[in-house]
């Protein structure tokens, strides 16, 4: 009953910013929509397999996190939110970094999402090839997600710009998959015991 609250009050929390941030976005409608499709896309697959395959409260906790990285660069852009702008002047840093801050989420949340269903789905025990696994999903996500930018700024040409966020980086690319690299990385090293403590109560009370 704990659980299910939970997983209420973090949808709703997700959709109150998804609607505030979507009224009146700073970005243009389409960079809006570009960076929003992933939680457009995951809240109704999420919604619809709830009773199917439930998430741990920690995986819940984080994705709502990373919905409303999302968000947040959506409703910016990523090369204008304020607070990195403010660090990129105050710091005399070469561009905005909040980008970097969402790459490396791209990482950090799939590697925990990528574990459990590894752990709870499939024979798979702890130790290296998990680790492997894990890295190499992350891994793939991320090639994916810049695959999909190329394939924007095809389509849309200078309209997906913004979208892009290259901010005059060559090396963008690489250095976003490279976040989310070590996102993964740091997911399994930093709270790899706490997911296992949540996977041992959640079949527990399943």
């Amino acid at each position: 009953m704990v659980i299910q609250t939970e997983k209420r009050f973090l949808l709703g929390c997700v959709l109150l910013v998804f609607v505030l941030l979507g009224l009146h976005p700073k970005a243009d409608r389409l960079t809006w929509a570009l960076e929003n499709l992933p939680v457009m896309v995951a809240m109704p697959i999420l919604i619809a397999t709830h009773r199917r395959f439930a998430w741990t409260p920690l995986a819940y906790r984080f994705m709502a996190i990373h919905a409303v990285i999302l968000m947040i660069g959506g409703y910016y852009t990523y090369a204008e939110m304020p607070v990195f702008n403010w660090l990129r002047d105050s710091l005399g840093l070469a561009r905005n970094y909040y980008d970097r801050v969402g790459h490396l989420a791209q990482g950090f949340i799939p590697a925990i999402l990528t574990r459990e269903v590894l752990l709870r789905c499939t024979t798979l025990q702890r130790g290296k090839m998990l680790i492997f696994l894990v890295w190499s999903v992350c891994m793939a996500i991320s090639a994916s997600y810049e695959l999909f930018e190329w394939a924007s700024a095809m389509v849309f040409g200078s309209g997906a710009t913004d979208f892009l966020g290259l901010q005059g980086d060559i090396w963008d690319t690489q250095a976003d998959m490279a976040c989310a690299a070590v996102g993964s990385v740091l997911a399994m090293a930093t709270i790899g015991r706490l997911h296992d403590r949540h996977l041992e109560r959640f079949q527990i009370t399943k």
